[in-house]
């Protein structure tokens, strides 16, 4: 029997590759099957990438869609840095790599604190288009396989906007990962977008869908405790852009467990609203280990220490909590609150 689960995969830059090595374990499952996915930022490029593998091969092919992305991540290096500079810096990768793993700053982030995108005029190029260009977009957009929603900001409105189907373009994935002190805002219709994460990372609401599944499997990569008070500039910023981007998920999440006592007491009729079971895929502690910075330097050793840690978060999941998919949630959303 298969166990269907819709999927809810958080931005973070780089950070990302955590949620590659979870999705990598699940599909060595071959009774899981994914009905949708809402995606944000880099959650927007797996759920891509997913989606184009399953329907060109299947949980093989989607694996190896997964290993290609990230590959192409790991080439971009550090985000910061617009391509055409690369020419200048050739070890711009090598030195994004050791600066993850030694120090929480680069040069390019101390630059992005006093230069804006748009400085660089006729000359800026997003360094993400080309890996975002590789996906085939026919495999995306295909009316097979789950359905996708990728969530994006209207600068101006400040509202969220789900890209869906068709509307699930390079453009999109691209406004979905637009951080607005390091990408220029994308235009799409005549709106500018910047990163899905400030109002909705990501978003759960096109997964309460009546045809979905009840279970959402949540894969968290912004830690939503942090011990002790940050008190260094770099400590203070990194836990501001984490509240910030955790405020709408959290906002769901409550709704969640508001829903779910008003179901428990009776007082909704049985089918009226959905019964969210949900469950958690994180690793906290290696998270806090790990500074914002880091997020925008995609260095290869930094990305295979997180495919692996997700792989194994994936792996202690199935076996601890796999068999309450379809009957129960395995995440206890009301201890957020408490």
């Amino acid at each position: 029997m298969m166990r269907r689960i819709s999927l809810a995969l958080q931005g973070g830059g780089a950070h990302g590759a955590f949620t590659w090595g979870v999705l990598d374990r699940l599909l060595e499952e071959p009774d899981i099957e994914v009905a949708a996915i809402s995606g944000t930022s880099a959650g927007a490029l797996n759920a891509a990438a997913l989606k184009a593998g399953l329907i060109e091969g299947g949980n093989a092919g989607a694996r190896a869609s997964l290993a290609r992305l990230w590959s192409d991540v790991a080439e971009v290096g550090d985000m910061r840095l617009v391509p055409w500079m690369k020419a200048f810096l050739p070890y711009a990768t090598a030195m994004a790599d050791f600066t993850a793993s030694a120090l929480p700053i680069s040069i390019a982030g101390i630059a992005a604190q006093f230069v804006t995108p748009y400085a660089w005029g006729a000359a800026y190029e997003n360094p993400l288009r080309p890996v975002v260009e590789r996906l085939d977009f026919s495999k995306v957009c295909n009316t097979d396989g789950p359905q996708i929603a990728i969530g994006a900001t209207n600068v101006r409105t400040g509202r969220i906007r789900i890209f869906a189907g068709q509307e699930v373009t390079p453009e999109a994935l691209l406004a979905s990962a637009c951080l607005p002190t390091v990408f220029q805002a994308v235009q799409i219709g005549g709106e500018h977008y910047w990163d899905g994460g400030f109002t909705g990372n990501p978003a759960l609401f096109p997964l309460y869908e009546p045809g979905l599944p009840d279970d959402v499997v949540l894969v968290s990569i912004n830690p939503f405790d942090r011990s002790g008070l940050p008190m260094t500039p770099l400590e203070i910023e990194d836990r501001v852009s984490e509240i910030s981007f955790n405020a709408a998920l959290l906002g769901e999440l409550r709704a969640i467990a508001f829903v779910r006592r008003l179901i428990g007491r009776g007082q909704v009729e049985p089918g009226q609203m959905k019964d969210v079971r949900l469950h958690l895929i994180s690793d906290e502690t290696l998270m806090q280990e790990l500074s914002a910075g880091s997020k925008l330097i995609a260095g290869p050793r930094l990305i295979e220490r997180l495919h692996q840690a997700g792989r194994q978060a994936a792996g202690r999941f199935v076996s601890g909590h796999g068999d309450k998919i379809g009957v129960e949630a395995s995440f206890d959303v009301e201890k957020l609150f408490r």
